[in-house]
């Protein structure tokens, strides 16, 4: 009787962890879908912390998509997905109920010049830079480089790091009808391999296929960002609704918490937001963080 009983028990252990085995693969028990969706200037930092982020939380499931910082927060603003990433405040988009929607600031991201690698020049004062997306200037030669035709590559009207770049450099001068793009990405890929090309993109993008500009002799680099001695730098943002689900806002507190704050951020080349001695509202106005002389 003792044997018959003991292969029972044995029997049925084995049938409950075969079963829940099959309920796993099956996707019975199933994960918390969240989605983040938007600036493609924050997907780089995103998509590295995302490893350690499922490591701790095995439970949730985390897709990040680019797509640019319009679309982010009018997916949010809908409820079509659960994080919006942007590269400026909800108040500077038109038709964005800022009120209805949260914000986390994450990290600041440079924003960088960039022309074509073989282009004989490196530094641009901000009159002339404006001058170059404004249409005023077609040529390289009249800021010193060789008689070749500027071909400028804007951002596409959506992306907050145009947003950013027009309000920092073209201060209410409308930029020139020209090619857009809407990523990071495409658009150092069109610069490399354009003669005479030249747009700007967020400073994590930045390799050896492009050049960089200095703007107004200084250098795009965190110690300048942090001072706002290189004014064209934009914050970060991941928008949530108001009542947001568990599983996004524990992704947020992780994207905010030390572990990406002091290691990846710098490693990334972002800016974290506790190294800026100073800030800027949504408006463009910049004054010192408190506590900063």
């Amino acid at each position: 009787m003792k044997k018959i009983i003991a292969f029972v028990l044995c029997t049925l252990g084995i049938a409950l962890v075969w079963g829940a085995w099959e309920a796993h693969t099956s996707g019975q028990l199933k994960q918390t879908k969240i989605t983040n969706v938007g600036s493609t200037a924050l997907q780089p930092l995103t998509e590295a912390a995302v490893p350690g982020f499922l490591k701790k939380n095995s439970q949730i499931s985390l897709t990040v998509q680019g797509g640019g910082s319009g679309t982010g927060i009018s997916q949010v603003q809908a409820g079509a997905v659960d994080i919006g990433s942007s590269d400026v405040f909800a108040e500077q988009k038109a038709g964005v109920q800022a009120g209805q929607l949260k914000d986390h600031i994450i990290a600041v991201s440079g924003i960088v010049p960039i022309v074509n690698p073989n282009l004989p020049v490196r530094n641009l004062t901000s009159q002339q830079l404006r001058d170059i997306f404004t249409g005023r200037i077609k040529n390289w030669q009249v800021v010193g480089g060789p008689d070749l035709a500027i071909t400028v590559i804007n951002r596409a009207e959506g992306s907050g790091t145009r947003v950013a770049f027009e309000q920092v450099i073209l201060k209410g001068r409308p930029a020139m009808v020209t090619q857009e793009q809407d990523s990071n990405g495409t658009v150092k890929q069109i610069v490399a391999n354009t003669p005479g090309a030249i747009s700007y993109v967020s400073l994590p993008y930045v390799n050896q296929s492009v050049k960089t500009i200095k703007l107004n002799g200084i250098t795009a680099n965190s110690k300048n960002i942090i001072t706002n001695k290189w004014p064209l730098w934009s914050y970060e943002h991941m928008y949530t609704q108001k009542h947001a689900k568990k599983e996004a806002n524990q992704f947020i507190t992780y994207m905010q918490s030390p572990v990406i704050q002091k290691k990846l951020i710098k490693k990334a080349h972002y800016v974290s937001v506790h190294d800026m001695e100073v800030q800027r509202d949504a408006n463009g106005k910049v004054t010192p963080m408190k506590g900063e002389n």
